[in-house]
């Protein structure tokens, strides 16, 4: 069995950083200004690169220095290696800044995005060298992801079953409606629950509570669908009527396709909170995006 011997490069990435600069800055001189160089040491890195490639990379016209054909090519293709280097030293210089490399998010479905979307621009252009990973859950999911807490923050309700606490965030509302055909409209009653029987009721779970809610015996006819988007579909087709976040609804309502359904409790209110995992709460970088998080809500509420 044999090794592969790997070789040390030939040239350095010092080396194609001043030849760039050279070409940017039309000239030694103007190049060594910029990188805080002596002319001398810039022409030496520069002979020393074309003399150990063995290509001409440069030609004088003047005191002007433009690339050969050879020159262009092989710069083009040092490019990606010249912004690699520098983003992995600026990721060097956040680690020593004590910010985190990634940012995992664990977020409801029903958070309005304009919150979530606003706060991860800003995070995103004030950290740019910590990834974030977004995970969307249902409310049903809500109590497995914070019993095992292996996200940085969580944003979602606080079921009565799990012992967490939380930073209140903002309520989210939701509203019972139907088609606006449908003859649950017809009744100028409060609805009562043998009327409402009649009709399915659609509502949001996932596929677990889904299974556990099969094996239950019940004399109504639930459909549950997994995403948001399907449960408002099936309510606009008129299959049946359910409790819709009213922020997302909110155009369908001013357009008259969804109204709302004359039930006692009309509106149900759903508290979300901020939830910080395990020894995250005094981590520079989750403290941050939390405080971006809840200042862009501020401004809208």
């Amino acid at each position: 069995m044999f090794l592969k011997i790997r070789m040390l490069p030939k040239s350095t990435v010092e080396q194609w950083v001043i030849l760039q600069t050279v070409i940017e800055k039309n000239g030694f001189a103007q190049a060594a200004q910029a990188l805080n160089r002596s002319q001398s040491s810039i022409s030496y890195a520069l002979h020393t690169l074309q003399e150990r490639l063995g290509v001409s990379l440069l030609r004088m016209t003047g005191r002007k220095a433009t690339l050969t054909e050879s020159g262009l090519v092989m710069l083009a293709q040092a490019q990606p290696l010249i912004d690699a280097f520098l983003q992995l030293e600026s990721r060097a210089q956040s680690l020593r800044q004590g910010i985190k490399p990634t940012l995992n998010l664990v977020v409801d479905v029903v958070f309005p995005k304009e919150f979530l979307f606003k706060a991860l621009r800003l995070f995103q252009n004030k950290f740019p060298d910590t990834r974030v990973h977004l995970t969307e859950i249902l409310r049903t999911e809500s109590e497995k992801q914070l019993t095992e807490r292996e996200a940085d923050l969580y944003i979602t309700p606080l079921p009565a079953s799990v012992s967490v606490s939380g930073k209140f965030l903002l309520k989210v509302d939701f509203i019972a409606v139907a088609h606006k055909a449908h003859s649950l409209h017809k009744s100028t009653q409060l609805l009562t629950t043998a009327q409402l029987s009649r009709y399915p009721l659609i509502s949001i779970a996932d596929q677990q509570a889904q299974r556990l809610e099969k094996k239950k015996i019940t004399a109504n006819s639930d459909w549950t669908f997994t995403t948001i988007e399907a449960a408002v579909a099936a309510i606009q087709h008129g299959v049946g009527y359910g409790w819709l976040p009213l922020h997302y609804i909110q155009p369908l309502l001013e357009r008259g396709e969804l109204l709302p359904i004359n039930v006692e409790q009309q509106i149900r209110p759903t508290s979300l909170y901020m939830v910080w995992g395990h020894d995250q709460q005094f981590d520079k970088t989750v403290s941050e995006f939390a405080s971006i998080l809840q200042k862009t809500i501020n401004e809208k509420t």
